[in-house]
């Protein structure tokens, strides 16, 4: 009724709360927020999150915020954060302005910086003691004033502290192993610390016994003696040892790390489920081979630029890892037919399998994933110069696929792809480019049995035409993204039939002289915000 206020009234802070946090959008919230005083205040208690670039008074803006936002959890400040209003160069946040988050935001759960020039250990030590029984996450990259002295501080302050991820070129020891001994509740860490060495993770061996995922990118210093020789990797024996809820790993560009060190966390860490192992060059069969003995909940697996990994290695896991669902393979010379044979013998629950410029790998290992790996629905095949027709063909009898890319797979022809469309009616993800024995029969096909493909890769197919186009979206209804670059068959006709034909069609891809001005009047948001002009 007119005159009264019911909704203030009658409704409860409580209530009004929460129909903000099921508010989808930003812009909707603010909306809200604009209707009285109340709503205004109440909608700044209900956010949990805030994202902060650069501005012309940072440590003013950052306060402000803090004093406002009571209740945040979250707080992403980036200095290479894209902001709207103009900027003057050299406006940093600062140590007050995280001062002042420590200060109000007693709720604050999860930190994260990046490319904050301007902020010192003053700034985050004082957060650190003002958030001391809420922080939970933090994060730390390229922040180049931040050393060991912030996370001494995190470690004597911050006990539930779960998360810690670092990039950093001056963190050293001292500080990782402060937080490792003081914050007994981490379970997440991430380090890409060049001047961080073995001695650090061995105290996280030791001290972290909760730690359950544990990422280590470009770790190259380790800590060698007579006993130890410095490829061996006295941290990840420690962790071995020590952190047996682990259950995610990652190594990547370790070079240093040999086999000893993987079969340390196989012996020692029986629960882990996500392995991926990239560049690490001095790591071969014999480590793999101790994962696939003695990590029997392994789910997934990724190789990359792992020249020493022979077949013997994915042998074994196919015999001991039961559950493995995905596998990715990328760059691994030494994996061929024999292997991935082995893997659908032994794990018939694989889901994903993506392999990348394996060249050992042809028809008889796809064969073999088709007749066993029944449940498999995402299967990538790029660079695959082995792979043809037979292959898919028994992937179109044995498995019903939502995702495929064979790009570049140059043996595969129209024969592998009707397959594809008459056996995997749910397809929705398609990524042909660069077949150049692929035509306009395998459109049609794939017109009538995929009705549900949402978005084609075509670039490069020389022999595809407007007549396989119009085929291809008669049934594609819900197409929504398609690629044409480089397809001399297909001319301005053609895009018209896909944009016209099409009623979901978000993204065009083609050359740009090939939209006519009709087109580009029925569809001008779709051509031109995403056509590019070559």
């Amino acid at each position: 009724m007119r005159g009264h206020d019911r909704i203030n009234t009658f409704l409860p802070d409580e209530l009004i709360l929460e129909v903000f946090t099921h508010l989808d959008s930003k812009a909707s919230r603010d909306s809200c927020s604009l209707v009285c005083k109340r709503w205004l205040a109440l909608e700044r208690l209900s956010r949990t999150t805030l994202r902060i670039g650069a501005s012309g008074t940072p440590d003013i803006f950052l306060r402000l915020l803090a004093r406002r936002f009571l209740c945040v959890k979250a707080i992403h400040i980036d200095e290479h954060l894209s902001v709207s209003l103009p900027v003057q160069p050299g406006c940093y946040v600062g140590d007050q302005g995280l001062s002042a988050v420590g200060k109000y935001c007693k709720l604050l759960e999860d930190l994260n910086l990046r490319f904050c020039e301007g902020l010192t250990d003053l700034g985050l030590v004082e957060l650190a003691q003002g958030c001391r029984k809420s922080l939970k996450s933090l994060g730390v990259a390229a922040c180049a004033k931040i050393t060991d002295v912030s996370l001494e501080s995190v470690g004597a302050h911050c006990k539930s502290l779960e998360t810690l991820s670092l990039d950093s070129e001056f963190m050293h020891n001292k500080g990782v192993v402060a937080v490792a001994q003081g914050c007994p509740a981490l379970k997440i860490l991430k380090l890409r610390c060049v001047n961080v060495t073995d001695e650090a993770l061995m105290t996280v061996g030791t001290s972290c016994l909760s730690l359950e995922l544990l990422a280590l990118y470009s770790f190259q210093q380790f800590t060698d003696n007579l006993i130890w020789p410095v490829s061996l990797g006295r941290g990840l024996h420690a962790v071995g040892k020590g952190c047996k809820k682990l259950k995610n790993l990652t190594l990547s560009d370790c070079y240093f790390l040999t086999d000893n060190g993987l079969e340390a966390i196989a012996t020692g860490c029986a629960e882990l489920t996500h392995l991926e192992v990239n560049g690490c060059h001095n790591i071969g069969t014999l480590g793999l081979e101790s994962i696939g003995r003695s990590c029997r909940c392994l789910t997934e697996l990724t190789l990359s630029y792992c020249q020493k990994i022979g077949n013997n290695a994915l042998q074994e896991v196919g015999r001991g890892c039961k559950f493995l669902q995905a596998l990715y393979l990328v760059d691994c010379s030494g994996v061929g037919d024999d292997a991935i044979c082995s893997i659908t013998s032994g794990c018939r629950n694989l889901k994903k399998l993506h392999i990348r410029r394996c060249y050992g790998i042809g028809n008889k290992g796809i064969i073999a994933v088709g007749e066993f790996c029944k449940s498999l629905t995402d299967l990538s095949l790029r660079f695959c110069n082995r792979v043809g027709d037979d292959a898919l063909i028994a992937i179109g009898q044995g498995c019903s696929l939502k995702h495929l890319n064979v790009s570049r797979c140059h043996q595969i022809g129209d024969a592998g792809i009707i397959a594809i469309a008459r056996g995997c009616p749910e397809l929705t993800y398609l990524d042909v480019s660069v077949l150049q024995k692929l035509g306009d029969m395998a459109m049609a096909e794939l017109g009538e049995g995929c009705p549900s493909l949402k978005e084609i890769v075509l670039s490069h197919c020389r022999q595809i035409t407007d007549v396989g186009l119009a085929h291809l979206v008669r049934n594609c209804t819900m197409l929504e993204t398609c690629n044409m670059f480089y397809c001399p068959n297909v001319t301005s006709a053609g895009v018209a039939t896909v944009v016209s034909g099409c009623t979901s069609i978000k993204k065009v891809m083609v050359e740009k002289w090939k939209v006519s001005q009709r087109t580009k009047r029925r569809a001008g948001s779709i051509i031109s915000d995403h056509c590019i002009d070559l």
